[in-house]
Order: C-alpha cells, then sequence, then structure tokens
C-alpha cells in the first residue's frame, strides 16, 4: 500500500504566502509523477502543478509565477510553494501521485486534500 499525508493549509490574507507539503510512503519502488491539485465546492478537480520523474514541474496558468512546486526524493515528498496568494486561490488542496510498487503495478493515490482559505 502506499500512502500520501498532507500538510501546510490554513488561513492567510491576500498577497501571503503558504507551502504545502505532501509525504509518500509505503511500497513504492518508483514515483513516476506527482501533482498538486485543488477543488472548489461544486467545481471539478483542476491541476495546479505537476512534475513527472525527471521533469520540470507544469503549471496551471492561474498560478504561474506564483507557486513553485519542488521536489525531496530522498523523503519522497513534494512540495508546493504558494506566493502572492488571491482570495481566487481558496480551494481544497490534494497531492497526487502514480507511482509503481513492489508488485510492479501502477497506482494512483490522492492524499486526504487540505484547506487553504485566503481572505481579502
Amino acid at each position: 500500500q502506499v500512502q500520501l499525508v498532507e500538510s501546510g493549509g490554513g488561513l492567510v490574507q491576500a498577497g501571503g504566502s503558504l507551502r504545502l507539503s505532501c509525504a509518500a510512503s509505503g511500497s513504492i519502488v518508483s514515483i513516476k509523477r506527482m501533482g498538486w491539485y485543488r477543488q472548489v465546492p461544486g467545481k471539478q478537480r483542476d491541476v495546479v502543478a505537476a512534475i513527472t520523474s525527471g521533469g520540470s514541474p507544469n503549471y496551471a496558468d492561474s498560478v504561474k509565477g506564483r507557486f513553485t512546486m519542488s521536489r525531496d526524493n530522498a523523503k519522497n515528498t513534494v512540495y508546493l510553494q504558494m506566493n502572492s496568494l488571491k482570495p481566487d486561490d481558496t480551494a481544497v488542496y490534494y497531492c497526487n501521485i502514480v507511482v509503481v510498487d513492489v508488485t510492479m503495478r501502477y497506482l494512483e493515490v490522492w492524499g486526504q486534500g487540505t484547506l487553504v482559505t485566503v481572505s481579502s
């Protein structure tokens, strides 16, 4: 099994910053893709940023220049640094990972979600 634990959400004023963390653990052989998504009630879950193995992060247009995704391979952890936050960034943020596990299967796992609230 593979588990994801997210942390770092909270309440921040517009213009402020937050950093989200997502730590993966379990029977992981390799990580193929890690991503951050967000969802507002009543709307679909949208990708915010994603990175594939050996690649560079790709960002949604709405967060380019403000959000930075990074990863610590030794810790199987991915981060999302969010700067210059806007009220429109308010959402539940989910971590997503695609891994190869010890049985050599591809697994997609979602984190539990963390709420980010940006006040105006």
